[in-house]
């Protein structure tokens, strides 16, 4: 006989004035599921980085431009001085009109800046969010330009 199916309640919901977050939605194990309703086209969530976990983002209404830090050299992550010479920064934009999955590994800085109000991010991390693995920086070390161009 199989088994009764069944309510399971999301891990954990958190809520600023950036976005709500619904994390860990379904239970995975080692990595996780989670969701980022995004509010404000206002704010940019930048910039950090990961020892161990890779992110894998889909967004899956409205969009986003999505900033990556890459090192051009190996260079360990680290909440220190960044060198922004030392990183080839470009920008990426996630769609509901394209959808596509970002995988972004481990030692690459990113960060979201959404173009559209109630834009909806679902990500997976191959890890559970540990703020151990995690390395900041602030927005503009990079002297990355987060506006968009009117064409």
């Amino acid at each position: 006989m199989p088994q009764a199916a069944s309510i399971i309640k999301i891990g954990q919901f958190h809520e600023d004035d950036r976005a709500q977050r619904l994390l860990d939605i379904i239970p995975l194990g080692a990595g996780q599921l989670n969701i980022s309703y995004v509010n404000s086209i206002e704010h940019v969530v930048a910039w950090h980085a990961h020892i161990l976990q890779t992110d894998f983002w889909v967004c899956l209404k409205g969009s986003l431009k999505v900033g990556l830090a890459t090192p051009i050299e190996s260079c360990e992550c680290s909440n220190g001085e960044l060198d922004p010479d030392l990183f080839d920064v470009r920008f990426e934009y996630l769609s509901d009109k394209n959808f596509c999955v970002l995988a972004i590994p481990p030692g690459i800085y990113h960060g979201y800046r959404a173009l559209e109000p109630g834009t909806i991010l679902l990500y997976y991390l191959t890890h559970r969010y540990d703020p151990a693995d995690e390395f900041r920086a602030p927005v503009g070390v990079f002297s990355e330009e987060w506006n968009t161009q009117n064409k």
